[in-house]
């Protein structure tokens, strides 16, 4: 148990390690209003051991508790889920299940605080890293999760380890971020669908209010004295948007691509769409380091990349290993009688490479 609060410690950015805070959302739709969400899963520190779970219905789970035991809150799935976990098979990141709905986990450190531990409400406690399995167990809808979440209380494993916060979405489009601040659960509506890290998320609305000048497009040529200025390229209506990895940056970026893009007929092209848009943020994994003697030996700090087809149950994934985009359909599982399942992202730590043969 203790290696498994080490991992976790180090996963949230504890120990002045803040190397993992990076992870991005966005929520795209389709002309028919049909919802896609996306994200991107970061660590700099070393490859995380990633996993995807299967959980049938009636799968029993426990929350773990800041002991390290697995004698928190239990719960029962009564819904089916697929997801992708990490370090362990409970740590569930990102996930589906077959109601529709879809939740996932992003680092918050520094503003949240959850409320104290105390063993005398142990069998009410879920952990923070266990969150999002709770969500798609227990849930079908949001309202549904909110009724919820007053019978339990979420708790971190470890005081040194950095807080979380979560967005839940429907497959309407509906979406909520869950934050704890001040020992107080904040459940806010999130109309524009993008989703980073610190600080909390009203303050990311309100910081977009800084970029009211950007567009798409491009700017049209200005008379300066005898000088006719025109644009160098395309896109220039974006011009001073911040290209840095800090979250808030992130934010902004990921809110004026997302708004951007055009919205097409399919789930299936939306996903596609979703990848690529999410290649802006893939992060070179030696930007994180000073030293770099002590650059890892990865291919990037962005290690997986995510997107959910609400409508279809479809859930897509990719690696830094692998560019593949792999596809796991929750209509073809039978969630009464599947058996769990937690199986590894990549077979082969090293990114196929098709050789096209010349004649």
């Amino acid at each position: 148990m203790k290696k498994i609060l080490l991992v976790i410690i180090m996963m949230t950015g504890a120990l002045g390690l803040h190397k993992a805070e990076a992870c991005t959302g966005i929520t795209l739709q389709t002309i028919d209003s049909m919802t896609v969400t996306a994200r991107t899963i970061e660590w700099a520190a070393q490859p995380l051991t990633a996993m995807y779970v299967v959980v049938p219905r009636g799968q029993k789970q426990r929350s773990m508790l800041p002991d390290g035991t697995m004698h928190g809150k239990t719960f029962k799935a009564t819904y089916g889920y697929v997801g992708i976990a990490v370090e362990n098979d409970a740590f569930v990141m990102e996930g589906i299940n077959e109601a529709g709905l879809a939740a996932g986990l992003f680092y918050f450190p520094e503003y949240g605080e959850y409320m104290p531990y105390k063993e005398a409400d142990k069998s009410i406690c879920v952990s923070d890293m266990q969150f999002v399995a709770w969500v798609l167990s227990e849930c079908a809808t949001i309202d549904e999760m909110i009724a919820l979440l007053p019978t339990i209380r979420v708790i971190g494993v470890d005081p040194r380890a950095s807080t979380v916060h979560w967005r839940v979405t429907e497959p309407s489009g509906r979406q909520v971020v869950v934050e704890i601040v001040d020992q107080e659960v904040k459940v806010h509506e999130n109309p524009l669908g993008v989703l980073t890290n610190s600080p909390e998320f009203t303050w990311h609305l309100t910081n977009l209010n800084n970029y009211v000048n950007l567009m798409a497009g491009a700017v049209n040529h200005r008379e300066v004295g005898t000088l006719n200025l025109h644009a160098f390229g395309g896109g220039s209506g974006l011009h001073g948007l911040p290209g840095d990895m800090t979250p808030p940056s992130r934010f902004v970026r990921a809110a004026f691509f997302q708004s951007t893009a055009p919205q097409l007929e399919t789930t299936e092209a939306t996903v596609v769409q979703a990848f690529h848009l999410l290649n802006n943020f893939d992060i070179p994994v030696g930007i994180q380091f000073g030293d770099p003697d002590l650059v890892p030996d990865m291919p990037s700090a962005t290690q997986i990349t995510i997107a959910t087809d609400l409508q279809n149950h479809r859930f897509y994934y990719r690696t830094m290993y692998n560019a593949t985009i792999r596809c796991i359909d929750l209509r073809k599982i039978d969630f009464d009688r599947v058996a769990f399942q937690a199986k590894a992202l990549d077979i082969s730590r090293e990114q196929p490479i098709e050789l096209v043969e010349v004649y």
